[in-house]
Formats: C-alpha cells, structure tokens, sequence
C-alpha cells in the first residue's frame, strides 16, 4: 500500500501523519509460464532448435535455457497469456519436448 507523506503541522513536536486514501497500483494480470523439462532423449542441439523455432528465443536465449533445463532439471522459457503459450506448448510436445503450462 501506498502511503502519502504530509509535513508536520505541529513544528513543535514533529511527527508525520499518513494519508491513509491511497490509489491502489495491482493489476490483476495473470502471468503464465511456459515449462520445459529435462529429459534423457533429446540432444541440445535439438532443444536449442526448439526453442529458437517454437519460442522464437535467441540462440544465446535457447542455449542458457537448455543448460538451465539440463542441470536445474526444468526452465521456465516463456511467459504471457494462456493464447500465447498454449500453441508453443502444443508444438513443443508435438516434438518430443516435456513441457506444460503453470
């Protein structure tokens, strides 16, 4: 919460007081991710592709991603709304990638 800061009107004995009215800043967005799971069949270079194909990452992006997925086990590789991530999704099993959507 907010709080607004007023000058103390007792110069004598200052203190501050808090507007308690404050405009309230949330959003009520709903952020989703995109997850991709470490698995024993995949190559990098296949993931890399992927990613790069599918998520339309970098190839820096897609390869920090397929590290962080081969040694953390899972990577978080795409963010937004349920329309954008559901057809990367889609694709990414399609290919043979363990992936879901939280």
């Amino acid at each position: 919460m907010l709080k607004t800061i007023q000058p103390p009107l007792n110069y004598e004995n200052p203190q501050r007081q808090y507007d308690e009215d404050v405009l309230l800043l949330e959003k009520e967005d709903e952020v989703n991710k995109l997850i991709l799971w470490n698995d024993d069949f995949n190559t990098f270079d296949f993931v890399i592709e992927s990613l790069i194909t599918v998520c339309k990452h970098t190839a820096e992006q897609a390869q920090q991603c397929t590290i962080l997925v081969h040694y953390k086990g899972k990577c978080t590789v795409k963010t937004g709304s349920m329309d954008l991530l559901k057809p990367m999704h889609e694709q990414l099993t399609e290919r043979g990638l363990t992936s879901e959507i939280v």
